[in-house]
Formats: C-alpha cells, sequence, structure tokens
C-alpha cells in the first residue's frame, strides 16, 4: 500500500475545475457573435403610435475595442424601447444561486432615463414584450434628475412586484460599468457594482415580502400617566407685567410726508410702520429638566400570527429570458455582456475586466478633449491672423 502526494497548488486547480464542471451558464451574449437581430426580438410595443425607439449595435464614442465593445444601442430621444431575448432553455434556480449580470455605458451623460433589465418567466411574448408584462426580476440603475440615482432590485412576489428596501446608488458618468445582482439558495442576496460588493444581507429583512415576524400588542397601549417630554416648563417662572405693553409694530421715525401729499386729494396721511426693535414675542417659560420623564415609550410587541416563514423567497419556478423595457429621455446607452449563471465567482472575474475597459474608454475621451482644445484653440489664432 502506497500514497501519492498531491501538489498543494494542483489540488487548488483540480478544485477549480470540479467547480467549473458543476456551474451553469443559462444565457450569455457579448454580442462578438454575428446574428444579433437573430437572438433578440424587438417588441411590436409603441410602434403603432411612433414612440418606440429603434436600436442598434454600437460601440459608442469611446472605446477600448471597437468590435469587442459593441452593445444593444439606444438611438432615439424620448423613447420607449422594448427587446428580449429567449434562452435555449428555461430554468429554475431552486435550490441553485443565481447571478444575473450584465454592463451599461451611459455615453450620452443620462440626466432621465432607465438602465434596468428583466429576466423573464416561461411563456413571455417576445413580439409584444411592453411595461406591463410579468417578470420575475427587475436590476439595474435608474437615474432621473440628481435625486434620483438608485440601483433597482425588484423581485415579483406573491403577484407583486416588490422593491428593495436599501439602495444602492447607481453610477452616473459615461463610461461602461458592470452590475451583478445575486440569489442565494440560503434566502440571502448580494448586490456588485464593477465586481465590488456594494450590499448584501437577507431577502427577508430588505423586501416586504413577508409578514413582520413581531406586531404591536393590541392589548397594550401607553399609560395615561406616562411621561415621555425630557422637558418642562419652569413652573417657578413666570411672565413679566410690562411684557405685553410693547408693541409688535411701530411708527417709522424716519418717515416724512411727501411734499407733494394732498390731503383733499390723498387723504390723511399716516406714518407707515415698521417692525419695533424692542418688541419681545409670545412669552414662554423657560424650560427644565423634567423629573418625571419615564423616556420614550416602546410598545411591547407579540408574534405575528400571520407571519409565515418561506425557505424560498430566492427561488422561481421558471427563467426563460432577459429583456429591456424603459423609456429615455435622451439616448445613447448600451448595453452588454448579458451573464445569467450559478457561477459568481467567475461573473466577477469576468465583471473586473471591464474595469480595463472603463480605463481605456477614459483615456480616448481625454485624448479627444485635448485634440478639441487644441483644434479650438489653433482656429482663434487664425481668425486673429486673418483680423490684422
Amino acid at each position: 500500500m502506497y500514497t501519492i502526494e498531491i501538489p498543494y497548488l494542483l489540488l487548488i486547480a483540480f478544485a477549480a475545475l470540479v467547480a467549473c464542471a458543476f456551474s451553469t451558464v443559462y444565457f450569455q451574449d457579448d454580442f462578438t457573435k454575428d446574428g444579433w437581430e437573430s437572438r433578440w426580438v424587438v417588441s411590436n410595443w409603441k410602434k403603432s403610435d411612433g414612440t418606440a425607439g429603434t436600436w442598434d449595435l454600437s460601440a459608442g464614442n469611446f472605446f477600448q475595442d471597437a468590435n469587442a465593445d459593441k452593445g444593444l444601442h439606444t438611438t432615439q430621444d424620448a423613447r420607449f424601447y422594448a427587446i428580449s431575448s429567449k434562452f435555449a432553455k428555461p430554468f429554475s434556480n431552486k435550490g441553485k444561486r443565481l447571478v444575473l449580470q450584465f454592463s451599461i455605458k451611459h455615453q450620452q451623460n443620462i440626466d432621465c432615463g432607465g438602465g434596468y433589465i428583466k429576466l423573464l418567466p416561461d411563456g413571455f411574448d417576445g413580439a409584444n414584450f411592453n411595461g406591463d408584462a410579468a417578470y420575475n426580476i427587475m436590476f439595474g440603475p435608474d437615474i432621473c434628475g440628481p435625486s434620483h440615482r438608485i440601483v433597482h432590485f425588484i423581485l415579483n412576489r406573491k403577484g407583486e412586484n416588490r422593491l428593495i428596501k436599501r439602495n444602492v446608488n447607481a453610477e452616473t458618468d459615461e463610461y461602461t460599468h458592470t452590475y451583478t445582482a445575486v440569489l442565494n439558495s440560503d434566502n440571502t442576496y448580494a448586490m456588485y457594482v464593477d465586481g465590488e460588493k456594494k450590499q448584501d444581507g437577507p431577502i427577508e429583512d430588505d423586501w416586504s415580502i413577508l409578514a413582520p415576524k413581531s406586531i404591536n400588542d393590541p392589548a397594550q397601549s401607553k399609560p395615561k400617566e406616562w411621561v415621555d417630554d425630557p422637558m418642562m416648563d419652569d413652573p417657578t417662572d413666570h411672565k413679566p407685567a410690562d411684557w405685553d405693553n410693547t408693541p409688535a409694530e411701530m411708527v417709522d421715525p424716519e418717515a416724512k410726508k411727501p411734499d407733494d401729499w394732498d390731503e383733499e386729494l390723498d387723504g390723511k396721511w399716516e406714518a407707515p410702520k415698521i417692525p419695533n426693535p424692542e418688541y419681545k414675542g409670545p412669552w414662554r417659560a423657560k424650560r427644565i429638566n423634567n423629573p418625571a420623564y419615564k423616556g420614550a415609550w416602546v410598545h411591547p410587541q407579540i408574534p405575528n400570527p400571520e407571519y409565515k416563514a418561506d425557505s424560498e423567497l430566492y427561488a422561481f419556478d421558471s427563467h426563460a429570458g432577459v429583456g429591456i423595457e424603459l423609456w429615455q429621455v435622451k439616448a445613447g446607452t448600451i448595453f452588454d455582456n448579458f451573464l445569467v449563471t450559478d457561477d459568481l465567482d467567475a461573473a466577477l472575474a469576468t465583471a473586473k475586466t471591464f474595469n480595463a475597459r472603463r480605463d481605456a474608454e477614459k483615456a480616448a475621451k481625454s485624448a479627444a478633449d485635448a485634440a478639441a482644445a487644441k483644434a479650438a484653440e489653433s482656429k482663434k489664432d487664425e481668425e486673429k491672423k486673418e483680423d490684422l
């Protein structure tokens, strides 16, 4: 009998291969393969009234690789957009991790418009996919003005679209960013931006899907004698007798009757009034610490009889496709690198590779801006020469 010693690094590599062998990619499209029109269906929604926007494939104004960086591109301002792609086979994520990931570039410096995608159930109709179509998950950035810049993460549960209660901020620059949503089989979730975790936790805590575990005891109420004001009026403080003798307004001592004032025509002249600097306002007693203060009253809680645990908040019976359905005031967004899988490590590794794409876009734009500034300066110099 003998043993074989296997190097530690080889064991790690073998474990990684085994993990890959058991992972599944349900859908992937980075548009490097020809024929995207055959894989994606543009909806007829809004075509009849002329408000449906046109899609094309573009890498945008600034990119790392003109071919590899191409994605679905919104081309017309103030339009509705709806497009979808079916998976080769519907699947359920019961008992498995679900990872939904895509990249997006708002090259138009978007001021109001959606950038989210939807994971669709079996039976969806791509040709008529619209804003009322049922979906399992809606995920991605939504921007409208400076006060609304969030990453949507909505789960459809019990026939209702449930919004996440804690928001992650959306990126608002004009470069490529990658968004990743994760639902785990232990009923937890996570959200990543550019491969970095931004938020996670139990699904039950961050979505209002289940009834609360505890409720206020209906048999209990705050006692009438309960004092919850930490301060009180000083009983020894009394209003001075002359406090109300000073009026709030006084005649303006600097006002003078105009020289052309005619009392027969204009009536009797009266000097205007101004706020009285001596006026003290309504009298209020001084406030002191309340010796009877008991603190804030906390309503006793009891178990909620309506609460029922659900170990499958993360799970859906079927996922059959991915869709984009949104409104954009200013077009130009590029959607790319769609991935639906159960392999989070692989997804995050892929997401982090797109950070180099963003750096290249920044460099390209910086170079273009410098060239434009130089050209403008040269034009000014030429115009000065012509004026001489």
